[in-house]
């Protein structure tokens, strides 16, 4: 079968449903204990179970934790060769966005037939996407981009992924004639913060196999992440009046200070790429008495993993010998493994994929993502979960973009994939 194109229509109502989906503040809290992190996810989640009832999703619904749920069933004939052995396929996006830059009053810049040049962000003048800095932008020559207006991140990351999805489903309801399995949907809440499947019921998903649609550029299909831990650091130290600290006060601001310094900057995520691992500290909070210090471990291996945790215990033994009044304590906790050694044990759910972008006329590209999906967590509870591109750019910065063009083309390439799943099934 050939490969599935939108129609101006159809181009329409995804543009249509990513303006509304990104203007709902739905930023996640990683210091928050509730689940969902924040309540305002619910609003979208609530919006997109409406919405997926009025497209004949009649099984759509939220369930307690803020997630999305709905299936369309499969309409292959009783005759047909693959009807009892298609599997069920999932299709898996998150509602929240990124904590760190400002999400609320979002207000997308839709640019119509780009020319090529840089463009200037309306909301804050001094925030430029060049196209110097964003080499993509050359491939996107003639294409709807949209863009924030420089004061918040857009949300494309991952409501790009959303609309993709969305846009699947109406798109079938559409058309009764095209074959395909059943389909799962699922909407996460608490991505951002590492929490995106921490209530994933995947027997009740009832998918065989899933894609999350969370990624960036055309054409990339994704099938390894990083291997993942956060790492706290909690320096305890003692306070005293300053104007009579000689010999008495241990300055825990001083002991932090001096580890993030200390780490190796070979190692920190500004200073690496590709398969290189990384140490990233990303939050210091405190005062005298009491500091902590947040940080990412993150590696493509367990084994790189351990070496990167072992450098952190390293710089910690070495400062806190250096202030002998603080009492450190490093704690680091799992956060996901790399899906590349679970996709490798079935990985027809990746070469699928790559049949899908091919008939699409795009080479795939098969990539490692230098982040985290819930499909790295769903694919070491039994449900592996590639990711296909959405086509977000600079995200979870308030210079954040996307093509509309691309945005399309991995709801095409989603509608030929189920094509694809019938026929190997067959």
């Amino acid at each position: 079968m050939s490969a599935i194109v939108l129609d101006d229509v159809d181009r329409k109502e995804l543009l249509d449903r990513f303006l509304r989906y990104v203007q709902v503040d739905t930023q996640s809290d990683e210091n928050s204990t509730s689940s969902p992190s924040t309540e305002r996810q619910k609003e979208l989640s609530k919006l997109l179970a409406d919405q997926l009832r009025a497209l004949g999703v009649l099984d759509a619904r939220v369930d307690e934790w803020g997630y999305v749920w709905g299936s369309v069933p499969g309409n292959l004939p009783a005759g047909h060769p693959a009807a009892s052995k298609v599997p069920a396929i999932g299709l898996i996006a998150h509602v929240d966005t990124y904590h760190g830059t400002l999400g609320v009053g979002v207000k997308p810049q839709v640019i119509d037939d780009y020319r090529g040049e840089d463009i200037v962000l309306q909301g804050a003048q001094d925030q430029v996407l060049r196209v110097a800095d964003n080499p993509n932008l050359g491939r996107c020559v003639g294409h709807t981009l949209i863009t924030s207006d420089g004061t918040t991140l857009l949300g494309a990351d991952d409501k790009a992924g959303i609309a993709e999805i969305m846009t699947v489903v109406a798109w079938l309801g559409k058309h009764p004639e095209f074959l395909h399995g059943p389909v799962r949907i699922a909407f996460t809440t608490d991505e951002e913060v590492g929490r995106g499947t921490e209530h994933f019921d995947v027997a009740a998903f009832g998918a065989d196999y899933a894609y999350t649609l969370d990624g960036s550029d055309l054409g990339e299909i994704e099938d390894e992440t990083f291997c993942a831990d956060s790492a706290v650091v909690t320096i305890v130290g003692h306070d005293v009046h300053p104007g009579y600290a000689k010999g008495k006060m241990t300055n825990a601001v001083r002991v932090a200070a001096a580890i993030v310094g200390r780490l190796p900057v070979e190692f920190l995520p500004e200073t690496t790429e590709d398969r290189e691992p990384y140490l990233h500290a990303y939050d210091v909070r405190g005062d005298v008495t009491r500091c902590e210090i947040k940080l990412l471990v993150r590696a493509f291996s367990v084994e790189e993993l351990r070496e990167r945790e072992d450098v952190l215990r390293q710089v910690v033994s070495e400062v806190e010998r250096e202030f002998p009044g603080a009492r450190v304590q490093v704690e680091t906790r799992e956060s996901y493994r790399n899906m590349g050694y679970k996709i490798a044990e079935d990985p027809k759910v990746l070469e699928y994929a790559f049949e899908a972008v091919r008939r699409l006329g795009i080479e795939p590209v098969r990539r490692a993502i230098r982040g985290g999906t819930d499909g790295a967590r769903l694919s070491f509870v039994g449900l592996l979960t590639p990711n296909v591109w959405a086509g977000g750019q600079s995200f979870h910065s308030v210079q954040e973009w996307v093509s509309l063009e691309w945005m399309a083309k991995a709801s095409e390439a989603t509608l030929t994939l189920l094509s694809v799943w019938v026929e190997r099934s067959a």
